[in-house]
């Protein structure tokens, strides 16, 4: 075998990427997918189970197993898990913790509520998947976690108070799942986006009447070495190494991709 082949491959590797009808977790499942890996995907309702199959499907991916579940719910997550097993014949060797929610709204308008279920999908949905898959690997003595942290682990911004707290804590979750369960050749990493365009972002591109870019468009552009945002496919080669034994002595590590933003003061004004 190549040297791509030993380090890269991910052949014979059931990969579990949550929220991944779409978006960001579906590029990274499809990557993982051409790399050899049997893929696992769920989401919170049927519909959007049968959309993400229609996508793998469009995309030409046949092994993959859809299962309706909400992270948030440990006895679901726990019965998911074992029927996994059951119907893939063996335990999760690779999961990414992708699913995730943002609610923009200013703190002190923000309820108690909004914030605590965005705390509840984007931190203690990625505790609750790792906890089941975990005994798993520990079992095998081998296993890889992605977190989908977030530029908002080391920033704040304004109307995203939840959406950082969250974030901030899954980095350091990443942190100490490492420092846990390295022993057991587990290895635990962050992959943190930049912005990213996907549909969900579409609307923050759009051009506006005069032909102008949207201001949000404007001020992502400017903030970003790159000048442009991510893509899905951006996101990829990092996952990838990072699900690989390429990446078997790299731990509790925040990868971000995100065109060098969190490298870059600024433009100057004028």
């Amino acid at each position: 075998m190549s040297y791509l082949e030993d380090n890269f491959s991910l052949k014979g590797k059931l990969a579990w990427v949550t929220g991944a009808s779409y978006g960001i977790g579906f590029g990274i499942a499809s990557a993982f997918a051409k790399a050899g890996a049997s893929i696992v995907f769920n989401d919170r309702s049927q519909e959007a189970l049968e959309k993400g199959f229609k996508a793998y499907a469009d995309a030409g991916i046949t092994d993959v197993h859809g299962y309706v579940c909400d992270v948030t719910d440990e006895e679901a997550v726990n019965a998911c898990v074992k029927q996994i097993e059951k119907d893939c014949g063996r335990s999760v060797d690779i999961l990414v913790n992708n699913a995730g929610i943002i609610k923009r709204i200013p703190m002190i308008e923000m309820s108690a509520a909004d914030f605590r279920q965005v705390i509840d999908v984007d931190l203690n949905g990625p505790f609750i998947v790792a906890k089941a898959v975990l005994p798993g690997m520990i079992k095998k003595n081998e296993g890889k976690i992605i977190n989908i942290c977030s530029m908002m682990s080391e920033l704040g911004r304004e109307t995203v108070s939840a959406y950082a707290a969250a974030k901030g804590g899954l980095k350091m979750l990443t942190r100490n799942i490492c420092s846990e369960y390295g022993k057991y050749n587990i290895q635990c990493n962050g992959i943190g986006p930049g912005y990213i365009a996907t549909p969900q972002t579409a609307p923050l591109r759009e051009r506006q009447a005069d032909g102008s870019r949207h201001p949000f468009d404007q001020f992502i552009v400017a903030k970003t070495p790159a000048e442009r945002w991510g893509t899905p496919e951006d996101l990829q080669g990092p996952a990838l190494f990072l699900a690989s034994h390429a990446s078997d002595f790299v731990n509790g590590h925040v990868l971000y991709v995100d065109g060098g933003i969190l490298a870059y003061i600024g433009k100057q004004p004028g």
